[in-house]
């Protein structure tokens, strides 16, 4: 499948802003079954600094420095993407889940790519005694990883409520995993929160998914969303898998990766401080069009 990608992020604000300095991590990745053709970012008010660079976890991140006065800042990312990817079934066979434990810690290198780097606890994902015996229901004793992985997956899909009202992008995992109530990022820390608690290397990933409407009706504009994910480290053999907890779904084709670290907090589409509002308005608007 060949994506073209439109990403708006606006804010608003009460009153002028005299500074800015933005992080923005707005393009998608190429590897894991996907590669980037061409990717543009436009901002305005024009910043009188631009700056990028790789961070740790290989994500493009741009610097933003802006000093022009203004009441709303506009972000308009453009990109197109190619993704030819094939998740192995979830009841495939797979490595006993306490080898590929064991094996992840025993890992000699310690890159982005390694799984021993996804094993702790992390700022936005601590390991929680509750969370762990949760997640332990679907590893039984040599159960395959892909299988376990994925049973936690369907039942934080059935267990776990998608409300957009019920958290914040501060609201502790605990009190998440106790109301049952999120949005995609939620039900990804609980996911990564229960395999770390069981010793297994467990990824954030955030990008977009591809939505479709019901038969019928019109596809509206900007009705598709950012969206967050599970990648499971499941051995050396099948490497890391792509496990959606919201939508009990692997990852496949309609899945583009923007960014991928230990949680939330290392891959922020967009972040930053600004100098003189105390009150914003934020609007995304994201639109995933395939290719004819």
């Amino acid at each position: 499948m060949i994506y073209d990608i439109r990403h708006v992020t606006t804010y608003s604000y009460e009153t002028q802003v005299s500074f800015a300095r933005c992080a923005l991590r707005l393009e998608p990745i190429t590897g894991d079954g996907q590669e980037l053709v061409s990717h543009s970012v436009e901002i305005r008010p024009k910043p009188a600094e631009r700056t990028a660079r790789r961070d740790f976890f290989g994500t493009l991140t741009e610097s933003v420095l802006i000093e022009t006065a203004h009441r709303s800042l506009r972000i308009d990312s453009r990109s197109r993407v190619t993704v030819t990817r094939q998740p192995p079934a979830r009841d495939a066979a797979s490595p006993p889940w306490e080898c590929v434990r064991d094996n992840a810690f025993e890992a000699l290198s310690l890159d982005a790519g390694s799984p021993v780097g996804y094993v702790f606890a992390s700022a936005l994902v601590p390991v929680l005694r509750p969370v762990t015996a949760y997640a332990s229901a679907s590893f039984s004793p040599g159960g395959g990883i892909l299988a376990g992985a994925a049973d936690l997956m369907r039942r934080i899909r059935g267990d776990f409520k998608y409300d957009p009202k019920a958290t914040v992008i501060s609201t502790p995992l605990r009190d998440v995993f106790e109301k049952r109530h999120g949005v995609c990022q939620d039900f990804a820390h609980v996911m990564i929160a229960g395999l770390r608690g069981l010793g297994l290397p467990a990824a954030y990933v955030s990008g977009y998914l591809r939505t479709i409407p019901p038969p019928g009706q019109p596809r509206l504009q900007g009705a598709d969303a950012t969206h967050a994910w599970v990648s499971v480290w499941c051995g050396s053999e099948l490497g890391w898998v792509g496990f959606d907890p919201t939508n009990d779904l692997m990852v496949a084709n309609d899945h583009i990766i923007l960014a991928i670290g230990r949680d939330f907090a290392d891959v922020s589409p967009v972040d930053g401080v600004i100098v003189g509002a105390r009150k914003q308005k934020l609007s995304v608007a994201v639109d995933v069009l395939p290719v004819e």
